[in-house]
């Protein structure tokens, strides 16, 4: 780990508020002071870096823009493709514990522009819908004409755009959640009582918990001076979130520091803010063929009924256990609603050769 950063935790200044072990009011300071002790003591970044290094990286340019994968290769030239689309405050890294079960497809993980990893950010217009540009050409040039998507949070987004824009090439999607955008757009008029009650869950959520949307999404610049000159404000920002939106343990004390280094080292703190202050247009429906995986633990899940008014939910699927970060999580659940994706991009192309 760098002397910078080191010198930087060495010298934090401990800030006390009257709610400092109030979970309700954010992260305790009695757990920032314990992961900001493992992060100047102990810690060790070179290991991880070592890594995630050793994953098959490839970088490919699209339409002007240069973006990096994972492109994991099945023994199978012939085998079915998956693309896997991360959010956020997350990255490819999300995806780690699942890559070793997926060996009998080929998998692309892009580290979507502006996040950990990818090449650095310095335009403005990379909005949901311009990455979901981006990574259509780039699975394009790696030879992919057909493929299944899968997303949650940001990449949720991205793969809901990538399906209605290219029905062509995506065969199947997989979610773990329905685009948050859409709640702004719903008509309760047209929606049965679960999807209405939804809304309202939604719209209190956000009341209580969505100060952080409105503040990167309307002053990144302010924000990111904040968080990228300080890996106290960083640490606190984002493990606040990767704690409250897991399951239980989802995290040891190392693994979040991985997550929270790989911003710091790349510096997209700010630039990750992109999807949230660029807007996009979502597309009013859907039509392709959607497993959609629930896991009690995440920000909102959705009804079946709030989810079919947007989506052509096949399979609907509620897991006992796990959150956001569903993947990395529940690997072994998550692989398994990927595949019945899988399974219906398969039988969609049976059907079109029929």
């Amino acid at each position: 780990m760098n002397h910078d950063l080191r010198e930087r935790l060495r010298l934090t200044r401990r800030v006390e508020t009257p709610w400092s072990d109030d979970p309700a009011r954010g992260i305790g300071g009695a757990r920032v002071d314990e992961l900001l002790g493992r992060w100047a003591d102990g810690y060790d970044w070179g290991v991880h870096e070592r890594r995630i290094r050793e994953l098959p990286w490839v970088t490919v340019r699209a339409r002007g823009t240069e973006l990096r994968a994972i492109h994991q290769r099945a023994a199978d030239p012939a085998a079915p493709a998956v693309v896997l689309l991360h959010g956020w405050p997350d990255s490819v890294l999300r995806f780690e514990r699942v890559l070793p079960l997926l060996t009998d497809v080929h998998v692309v993980v892009p580290a979507l522009p502006g996040f950990p990893f990818a090449p650095p950010l310095t335009t403005p217009g990379m909005s949901a819908g311009r990455i979901a540009v981006v990574v259509a050409d780039a699975l394009d040039e790696l030879g992919y004409p057909r493929y299944t998507v899968s997303g949650g949070d940001v990449g949720g987004t991205v793969a809901e755009i990538l399906a209605a824009a290219h029905p062509d090439r995506v065969a199947a999607l997989h979610l773990t959640n329905v685009s948050p955008q859409r709640a702004a757009t719903a008509d309760p008029a047209k929606l049965p009582p679960d999807a209405v009650a939804y809304l309202g869950r939604a719209a209190q959520w956000f009341r209580a918990e969505g100060g952080y949307i409105a503040e990167q999404s309307t002053r990144p610049n302010t924000l990111a001076v904040a968080l990228g000159d300080s890996p106290a404000g960083l640490l606190a920002w984002l493990a606040e979130k990767l704690e409250a939106w897991s399951g239980e343990s989802a995290f040891t004390p190392d693994e979040i520091l991985t997550w929270v280094t790989a911003y710091w080292v790349s510096g997209t703190i700010g630039s990750s803010f992109a999807t949230y202050t660029e807007p996009c247009a979502l597309p009013e429906r859907v039509d392709t063929p959607t497993v959609l995986s629930l896991f009690p633990q995440d920000i909102k899940p959705a009804p079946r009924g709030y989810a079919e008014d947007f989506l052509n939910v096949r399979e609907y699927v509620e897991h006992p256990a796990g959150g956001h970060f569903a993947a990395w999580e529940q690997p072994e659940a998550f692989a398994d609603d990927l595949r019945l994706a899988v399974r219906l991009a398969e039988a969609g192309v049976r059907a079109v050769g029929r």
